[in-house]
Order: C-alpha cells, then structure tokens, then sequence
C-alpha cells in the first residue's frame, strides 16, 4: 500500500517490514520505520528504525498521524510523522473478529486502510470482514460487514447475511466503502451508515472482461483507488488496471 501527502508518498515494504517515504520532489527514498526483521514479538512500541514492524500492507496519514494496517500482528498502528514514535493503536494481537475497546479487540490481518474522517475503516482479510476504528483515544473497534474465521462467501445483504471472501482492498467515498473482495473476484459497495454490502461489478468468476458492470470479469483483484467519480481497482492477476466509471 502506498498514501501521498503533498510530495510525500509513504510506502508499505511489506516484505521488508519497513516503512519507506519517497520525496517525490527530490526523487529520493528513505526508510522511516522498521528494523529491517520481521518483529520476533509483535506490538512493541519504539522509534524509527529502531522499531520492529511486522507486515505492514497498507498506510493513511491523518492529524499528523501515520496510520498502518500492520498486517503481521493483526493491529493498526500509529506513528507520529515528527518524531516518528510508532506503537499499536488498535487490536490485542489475537487473530479474531472480537469487537470491543481498542486493547481487547481482536483482528485478523488487516490489509487495505481507509477513512472517512470521523472513522478508520480496514479490510480484515482472514475474517472476510471490513472493520471500523474509532479516530480518539479509548475507543473501540467494530464491524461492518462480515464474521469470523473461516466464515466466508459471497452473498450480499446486510449485516446479519452479508459474506465477503478475503477482501483486501477498501477505499471511502461519496458515503460508501468500496471494495477489492479479492477472492469473489469482485468489486462491492458496502453502505458503512445501513451496514449493507452490494455486488458493483464483476461476475463472481474468474475473467477478464470489459463492459458493463454486470458483465465485467475481474481475477482476484486486490487494491482500489478512487478520484473523480471513478474506481481504480488492481486487477491483480489479470496483470491490469482497470476503471469503473461510476
């Protein structure tokens, strides 16, 4: 995952696990955050490169604040983009779809990030869930869509019906939360406000098509991206960009 903030673009290196920021001005690259060595006991809070990270998959900078679906230890973090102090924000680090305050909600590899200002919002790929943080301190994680390990499908409704199958892409705007349901090979809509998810585009198989939203084929797409009405989603193993003109 990568997030632009001016002429800044912070990278997610995921396999490094570090956080990388490329000054898009000067065309250079440093390392912000991270060892360098997936952390042998996730969670710990530390400084710089003198933190180890674990996964990290995806970014959003907010209030000065670097937050990251910090995918190896089933937590969001935060960092400080002054003093770079990094430390978890969100999730026990049990591998679980538990609701509740922030120390005691359990996650599950979160991937794709997102916000709509007042919330986070994050795919939590191994409960086929997109989750919600509250953005002040001593709040508490929730669920949109979605139930726990190993429940999974493809099914859209609400809450109690709905089913995604390893979604790893979310991206907020316009009032609903777009995503990659990577497995289904589909592009959904879920409403955060009705808890409801609907089908946007795709079949449900595996293809590469164009067209209308009813006919297009995805393969197993895993990030989106929206500006100016459209979707961009990467289709991953068709190897594509594609758009969804909204």
């Amino acid at each position: 995952g990568v997030y632009r903030e001016g002429n800044i673009l912070y990278i997610a290196d995921t396999e490094n696990h570090l956080i990388r920021k490329a000054d898009l001005k000067s065309r250079t690259v440093g390392t912000v955050l991270g060892t360098g060595k997936k952390a042998e006991i996730p969670g710990i809070r530390g400084q710089g490169r003198y933190v180890p990270l674990s996964s990290p998959w995806d970014l959003l900078v907010l209030k000065n604040k670097l937050f990251i679906a910090m995918a190896g230890a089933h937590q969001i973090w935060q960092a400080d983009l002054q003093t770079w102090e990094a430390q978890p924000y969100a999730g026990s680090g049990g591998e679980a779809r538990i609701d509740g305050p922030f120390i005691s909600a359990a996650l599950a590899q979160p991937s794709g990030i997102t916000t709509d200002g007042n919330q986070l919002y994050f795919a939590a790929r191994e409960v086929s869930s997109i989750r919600s943080a509250d953005l002040f301190p001593d709040g508490k994680v929730s669920t949109v869509i979605g139930e726990d390990l190993f429940v999974f499908g493809d099914i859209d409704g609400g809450r109690d019906k709905a089913r995604l199958q390893h979604a790893l892409g979310v991206v907020y705007a316009e009032g609903k939360l777009y995503v990659a349901d990577t497995y289904n090979s589909k592009i959904k809509s879920v409403d955060p406000s009705t808890q409801t998810s609907t089908t946007l585009a795709g079949t449900g198989k595996h293809g590469d098509q164009d067209g209308t939203f009813e006919e297009a084929g995805f393969f197993e797409p895993g990030g989106v991206a929206f500006m100016e009405g459209k979707i961009y989603a990467a289709d991953t193993n068709n190897h594509q960009i594609r758009v969804l003109d909204l």
